[in-house]
């Protein structure tokens, strides 16, 4: 009988609907047999010398026990070899996992009490669902409003903590079409358990069809630039570098250093410090003359100002080929 036959039968695990979920679970059931084999044998060895080596009179005395040193190197070596290779197997598992193809399709998320607020580059938005494309690999760029969540998809083998104020992300391929558990896996209040929702993995001309049925909207780049134009942050921030703050066209992913001679890579959450406090990461070679808007932006207006400046990065690259 076939894997999947005996899981449709005795569910012990969700579906496997992701590229990273079968090596999951590969080191998952390494684990479980290393752990479940040293607990029979040394509760089995423990039981044998209770029973071998049991005072049998009350005078009985215990012989002189010798070291063995083979027996000592036998168990020290073979657990560290074996230690050794699930870090090995487990940090290279990792490290696959923790950097999204370049070409990954990016969505951002919000967590909120009580609900996942879900937006496409596209400008399509959704609430505690998530529309994605079997076989492409999709980015979750994710922050949270108020408390600590936690994005996880369990058909997928991915999870990640949802952090305000900062940015944190996960990537998946969906492997499966189909409609996938979406939970919060962090205790965040009274209605934790209600902040659930679903992802739908559809296929390429179906998500197609999809995005095109959403709700009418612009692209979050185009919004992130009407806000821009809005705040009149062009003044500073000239295309050509000639204004008072530094130009945004293709920052985005690269370093920059700062006054006090530190490098820090532009990302998501560089872009989000200097918009809610400018003065603690000043460029260097600019006067650090920028308001601070904390509170003045929602967080769905953040994503779309890091979308803009990353659509800049694009921008640059497409005209320089």
């Amino acid at each position: 009988m076939s894997r999947a036959a005996v899981a449709a039968m005795i569910p012990l695990e969700p579906p496997a609907a992701s590229s990273i979920a079968g090596e999951v679970d590969k080191l998952y059931y390494f684990l479980t047999g290393i752990t479940l084999f040293f607990t029979v044998l040394i509760f089995s060895i423990i039981f044998y010398f209770m029973v071998k080596y049991r005072r049998r009179s009350a005078d009985e005395r215990a012989a002189d026990v010798h070291s063995s040193l083979a027996l000592e190197l036998a168990w020290t070596i073979i657990p560290s070899i074996i230690c050794v290779g699930i870090f090995f197997w487990s940090s290279s598992l990792y490290v696959r996992n923790a950097r999204p193809p370049a070409a990954s399709t990016e969505i951002f998320v919000i967590g909120k009490q009580w609900m996942w607020h879900v937006q496409h580059p596209e400008g399509v938005r959704e609430i505690n669902e998530l529309h994605v494309p079997v076989g492409v690999p999709v980015k979750m760029t994710m922050t949270s409003q108020d408390v600590i969540h936690d994005f996880y998809i369990p058909a997928f083998r991915v999870k990640k903590d949802v952090l305000p104020g900062r940015y944190t992300s996960i990537w998946f391929q969906a492997t499966e079409p189909g409609t996938y558990h979406l939970f919060c896996a962090q205790y965040c209040g009274t209605d934790h358990a209600e902040m659930i929702g679903w992802i739908y993995v559809m296929s390429s001309d179906d998500y197609a069809t999809w995005l095109a049925g959403g709700e009418n909207t612009e692209p979050m780049a185009q919004q992130g630039e009407r806000i821009f134009n809005h705040y009149t942050c062009g003044y500073c921030h000239v295309a050509d570098g000639t204004g008072r703050g530094p130009s945004l066209v293709g920052i985005f992913g690269k370093p920059e250093k700062l006054a006090n001679g530190e490098m820090r890579m532009v990302d998501e959450d560089l872009i989000r410090q200097a918009l809610m406090q400018p003065n603690s990461v000043p460029v260097a070679g600019f006067a650090p003359i920028m308001p601070a808007f904390q509170r003045q932006f929602t967080e769905d207006q953040i994503l779309q100002l890091i979308a803009y400046v990353k659509s800049l990065g694009v921008q640059e690259r497409t005209n320089g080929k």
